[in-house]
């Protein structure tokens, strides 16, 4: 009977289908941590941050005032994202066109913060985030999912690191991709950023109650991924081992 409990125990956790939430400000590996998380849970990631980014690029290409809160939820509520996987990997879909890079730029970036402090995007998008996720399994990384999107969810992270060290977090990566940048700059816009989060009106950055904080400061990806693991395991026993 003893055997029994470890396959009865999984049988729970499948049927349960647990949704993990990651939060945190900017460079603190939100993304490729959701993304790891999700492929050894057999999860599916759900970038939310590259839906707000969608929107940004999406306003900025069709010349929408992000101070124009009519307009951006209108525009929010027309537009389609999708996720789509292929040999390169994740890839993000502005109306059926592969924008994954093209979200990632700093201009993006800061008028990301702008378009995501408009409440009318925020509920468009959130309303599709909860649509995709209906049916639980799914590890999803922002800044609100533990606090607004996703209150109850059943696991909850909330990762912080300095500015300095996510500003040159942040440096590297584009420099690595031949943009020019300079990382005093970057570091200003990392805080700029992180302001501009917490003092939004609507759904402001802030640690959800029951999440569980680590710091990545001086941490490397896997050293983050395994504590992020550990934890999962512990609370669903059998949850992504075979």
């Amino acid at each position: 009977m003893a055997s029994a409990a470890p396959e009865q125990e999984r049988s729970v956790i499948r049927a349960r289908r647990p949704i993990v939430a990651i939060d945190g400000p900017s460079g603190v590996g939100k993304s490729t941590l959701s993304k790891l998380l999700a492929r050894e849970l057999g999860f599916v990631n759900l970038d939310t941050g590259a839906m707000y980014r969608a929107v940004a690029l999406a306003a900025s290409r069709r010349g929408v005032d992000p101070e124009d809160d009519v307009a951006l939820g209108r525009l929010a509520a027309g537009i389609v994202i999708d996720f789509v996987r292929n040999a390169g990997g994740e890839r993000v879909l502005l109306d059926g066109e592969d924008v994954s890079a093209a979200i990632r730029t700093p201009e993006i970036s800061l008028l990301t913060s702008k378009v995501s402090a408009c409440a009318a995007v925020r509920e468009a998008l959130v309303r599709r985030q909860r649509e995709l996720c209906a049916r639980g399994g799914f590890v999803l990384e922002g800044r609100d999912i533990g606090t607004v999107v996703f209150p109850d969810a059943e696991i909850k992270f909330f990762l912080v690191a300095s500015p300095e060290e996510r500003g040159r977090r942040r440096f590297l990566e584009l420099q690595a991709k031949g943009t020019p940048v300079d990382l005093a700059r970057t570091i200003a816009e990392v805080e700029a950023r992180d302001q501009a989060d917490s003092r939004r009106s609507h759904s402001p950055l802030r640690q959800a109650d029951d999440a569980v904080a680590i710091d990545t400061t001086a941490m490397g990806i896997e050293q983050v991924l395994a504590a992020m693991l550990a934890l999962v395991r512990k609370r669903y026993p059998g949850d992504g081992e075979e």
